[in-house]
């Protein structure tokens, strides 16, 4: 069986000890120290409250490494929880309901992508993507994925192996504007190439 590697991090050294144990006790986990990070899968995050400390941590950890986070707070503004998942944040557990079983069944499911908030901040996080689809993204052409619907078919014709000139002839553009599309995508997304590019667009579901 494949262990789950899980880094904790908390405001007080009680609370790091109690998260610690819990972990601990299971089988499927491995419980690696802070300073390890890297090695990390998931990440729990205990805090009474999210502020700018935590907002910080959360930050210098998404630069950092991809790793998924638990976080573990009784106080989240609605403000923060869409540049909290930004950073990877995929679960909000209320302290006061995160029993040993309920944080290792959030640890195990963030391992498999799966979220886990509670319904209020959910529907928040829903209204904040909506406005922000309404309100950045709609009105300079672009979808959630962050790609416009052009990018998107360019993108979806070098991904079935389509070179350049048959991608313009395809969509009735020159060359030149076919190349100026993907590298628009890459310099925009920070992608190193066009399989790069390819694969960010897979990922986002879009081709």
């Amino acid at each position: 069986m494949d262990r789950v590697w899980v880094a904790v991090h908390a405001g007080d050294p009680i609370t790091l000890a109690g998260a610690i144990s819990c972990l601990r006790a299971r089988a499927e986990l491995q419980v690696v120290p802070e300073r390890r990070l890297s090695e990390a899968q998931v990440f729990v995050v205990c805090a009474d409250a999210v502020n700018a400390d935590v907002m910080g941590l959360l930050r210098r950890t998404a630069e950092a490494t991809p790793v998924k986070i638990v976080l573990v707070t009784d106080r989240f503004h609605d403000a923060d929880l869409l540049a909290a998942v930004e950073c990877g944040v995929v679960a909000v557990l209320p302290k006061a309901a995160a029993s040993g079983e309920r944080l290792v069944h959030a640890v195990l499911a963030a391992k498999r992508g799966m979220g886990d908030m509670p319904p209020t901040l959910l529907g928040s996080l829903l209204a904040q993507v909506e406005r922000l689809h309404k309100e950045v993204l709609r009105p300079n052409g672009l979808t959630a994925s962050g790609l416009a619907p052009r990018e998107i078919d360019v993108l979806r014709l070098m991904a079935e192996g389509w070179d350049t000139a048959q991608i313009a002839t395809k969509l009735s553009y020159s060359e030149r504007t076919v190349k100026n599309v993907v590298y628009a995508v890459m310099n925009r997304l920070g992608l190193r190439n066009r399989p790069h590019a390819v694969a960010y667009a897979m990922r986002s579901g879009v081709i």
